[in-house]
C-alpha cells in the first residue's frame, strides 16, 4: 500500500503525520487490496480541509472530504468516516460471496 500526505498551506508536526500513519495502516483490517492512499490537508479561510483518496483494486476509489476549524478534529473525523466506508464496502463484498439461491434447499412439505 503506498501512502503519500501532502500538506498545502500548513505545516504538519511530526505527530500528526504519525497519527495518519498508524490510523491508515488500521485500513489494512478490512482485508481489501488498498493500492494507493492520498491524503490531502489544506489550510482554508475558516479551518482546514481534509482529504482521503482510498484506491481500492477492483472496486471504484473511496473520497473522503472533511471540514473543521481544528486539525486534530478534521482528521479524527476523515478517519471515522472512511472507516466507515470501507466497512461497509466490506461487508458488502463479503455478503455477496456467501452463496447464491441455487445453493439452497428445497423444504417438503
Amino acid at each position: 500500500m503506498n501512502l503519500q500526505i501532502r500538506s498545502k498551506d500548513i505545516t504538519l508536526t511530526d505527530n500528526t503525520k504519525a497519527h495518519i500513519e498508524v490510523a491508515i495502516e488500521a485500513f489494512s483490517k478490512y482485508s481489501l487490496d488498498i493500492t494507493t492512499i492520498n491524503a490531502t490537508i489544506a489550510a482554508e479561510k475558516k479551518g482546514v480541509s481534509v482529504e482521503f483518496d482510498i484506491h481500492i483494486a477492483h472496486s471504484q476509489p473511496v473520497v473522503i472530504n472533511q471540514s473543521d476549524d481544528a486539525l486534530d478534529a478534521a482528521i479524527d473525523l476523515a478517519i471515522d468516516r472512511a472507516n466507515k466506508a470501507l466497512r461497509r464496502l466490506h461487508d458488502k463484498v463479503i455478503s455477496h460471496q456467501k452463496g447464491s439461491v441455487k445453493d439452497l434447499e428445497t423444504l417438503d412439505a
